[in-house]
């Protein structure tokens, strides 16, 4: 599957990248994540790597969402590296309906689709 074929044209899909993507540059980390809830709420996260706490970007955008009564996601963004089974489990425990998980590369292009049902 190429990228034309499955680069998002909501303009909602586009901030959750654009907003992954900066999480990580800003953090200079190996990954970058953003939800959007079903309030249209957005939380950007970078990993944490620290002595006593690892967390995926995902992990804890997530967390931040959870933490201010996300009562779901709508979408997710994942910039750097790919998310994991286990971040894809974490979304999959707070999702709503069709979620999509955008993937992208350190520069922001689409390399990937998931769609969580």
């Amino acid at each position: 599957m190429t990228a034309e074929l499955i680069a998002p044209t909501d303009p909602e899909d586009l901030k959750i990248i654009t907003l992954a993507r900066s999480a990580m540059a800003r953090t200079q980390s190996v990954q970058g994540a953003s939800v959007r809830d079903t309030d249209g709420r957005t939380y950007a996260a970078a990993t944490v790597d620290l002595d006593h706490l690892k967390l995926s970007a995902v992990q804890v955008a997530v967390a931040m969402a959870v933490s201010s009564g996300a009562p779901g996601l709508e979408a997710v963004a994942v910039s750097g590296a790919a998310p994991t089974a286990d971040d894809l489990a974490v979304v999959s425990d707070l999702r709503g309906s069709g979620v999509v998980v955008w993937v992208t590369d350190t520069q922001g292009t689409v390399t990937d689709r998931v769609a969580l049902t």
